[in-house]
């Protein structure tokens, strides 16, 4: 704070964070989002797009192999310079003692690519479920299910294994 703030101001600010996130959040999980939020909003307004509300992914678990829950997030950007594009991105904040530090991103879907959820973190590996596009998919509706990992490698996300089952005939 700084000299000559009111010490409400600061619970003005914060209230949309803690509504949005829920009243019984810890003050830990609120700085989370904001640091999240941060980044988010600045991949954003660099790309020239936005942030759709309501379908953020995040999920915890320890990637860098520290024994601390780190946070690995799939967000979306889309209406890039104002077209009906979007792109899914996977963005990975390592725990520090200071609290989420960013540490990598990549896209990893989008229209025309494929779509990706994320599922978990387990073993150091972040893992999503994926929908590829077949040959005749339109760009709406990808078909076929299957699965890829990353992993965080010197600063970098890398995607370690991806498996699209075969169609049956």
């Amino acid at each position: 704070m700084f000299e000559g703030d009111d010490p409400m101001d600061i619970r003005i600010v914060l209230l949309p964070i803690i509504l949005a996130v829920g009243a019984n959040t810890s003050f830990a999980q609120i700085a989370d989002t904001v640091v999240i939020d941060k980044f988010i909003s600045a991949q954003a307004a660099k790309e020239k797009g936005e942030e759709p509300d309501g379908i953020r992914k995040v999920v915890s678990g320890d990637i860098n192999y520290d024994g601390v829950a780190d946070t690995a997030v799939l967000f979306t950007i889309e209406g890039q310079n104002g077209s009906n594009n979007y792109i899914q991105y996977l963005a990975v904040f390592l725990r520090t003692k200071k609290g989420l530090t960013y540490a990598a991103e990549r896209s990893v879907g989008g229209k025309n690519r494929r779509e990706a959820e994320l599922r978990s973190i387990a073993d150091g590996l972040i893992n999503l479920n994926t929908v590829d596009y077949g040959p005749n998919d339109p760009s709406c509706c990808p078909t076929i299910k299957g699965t890829t990992r990353y992993t965080l490698d010197a600063g970098r996300l890398k995607e370690t294994r991806r498996v699209i089952p075969r169609r049956r005939r």
